[in-house]
């Protein structure tokens, strides 16, 4: 199943801003969780995401822990360039 990435909200949950880390939670359009680590230094980096375990996965449909979402880590993070969600 091809998952099309709607991000609906993104919250800054933890940041560290000496490292350049920062957490963020990202709920999608279809209620789904996720958490984004980005790395600030240089520039915005993805270098992370995992489902919250809220929800069943939208694409395997698994109630416990997979690596559905990290594999389109690279839709997550066009994303949100192209909506300017990260404002910090």
């Amino acid at each position: 199943m091809a998952l099309k990435i709607h991000i609906k909200n993104l919250v800054v949950v933890d940041s560290n801003e000496a490292e350049g880390l920062y957490h963020f939670v990202a709920t999608l359009t279809d209620n789904t969780k996720c958490r984004l680590i980005y790395s600030k230094k240089p520039d915005w980096e993805l270098i992370g995401v995992n489902r919250l375990l809220t929800v069943p996965c939208p694409i395997c449909r698994k109630d416990y822990y997979c690596n559905c979402m990290s594999k389109h880590a690279s839709e997550f993070e066009n994303e949100i360039k192209e909506k300017g969600l990260i404002k910090i």
